[in-house]
């Protein structure tokens, strides 16, 4: 009789011993999740109120000290600074982001690099610029020198 209850034992204690290890597992996997918001911001972030302070007539000096660095200048036409912003969001951790919110805000000066206007534009009005392309070009469709020569065989 001591047998069959050892036995018993012994399964009830490797059935809670299973169930605890899935436990653990399940915690863990879902621990990766905590703390995570969905939310993340690239570049520029610009408050209304620094925005406020670049008037009409400003130098470029003034706009540095105020706004800083842009994010990157005009390379054609007049000159013109850019600072970028874009706000991405997902539901879940390995879900694809989905861009909510886009700011470029130009600062264009004029020849005396004296601010002529500013401009804030939003998602609205432009295309979505991807920051950070995930894309990786595939290969083999350039030409290498074997597969010119064996074309070249052939064509012989």
């Amino acid at each position: 009789m001591d047998a069959i209850s050892d036995q018993k034992g012994g399964a009830r204690r490797a059935s809670t011993q299973v169930r605890m290890a899935g436990a653990l597992v399940l915690a863990l996997s879902l621990g990766g999740c905590l703390g995570f918001d969905g939310t993340i911001q690239h570049g520029y972030v610009l408050d209304a109120k620094t925005l406020e302070q670049v008037k009409v007539g400003a130098s470029a000096e003034q706009v540095l000290t105020v706004l800083g660095t842009p994010s990157t200048t005009s390379t054609i036409g007049a000159e013109a600074w850019y600072y970028i912003s874009q706000k991405t969001e997902r539901k879940v951790q390995f879900m694809d982001p989905v861009v909510v919110d886009q700011r470029v805000v130009a600062v264009y000066f004029n020849k005396g690099k004296r601010v002529e206007r500013v401009a804030n534009y939003g998602l609205e009005d432009g295309q979505v610029v991807d920051f950070v392309s995930r894309t990786t070009p595939t290969g083999g469709t350039e030409s290498s020198f074997i597969r010119n020569a064996l074309t070249g065989l052939l064509r012989f």
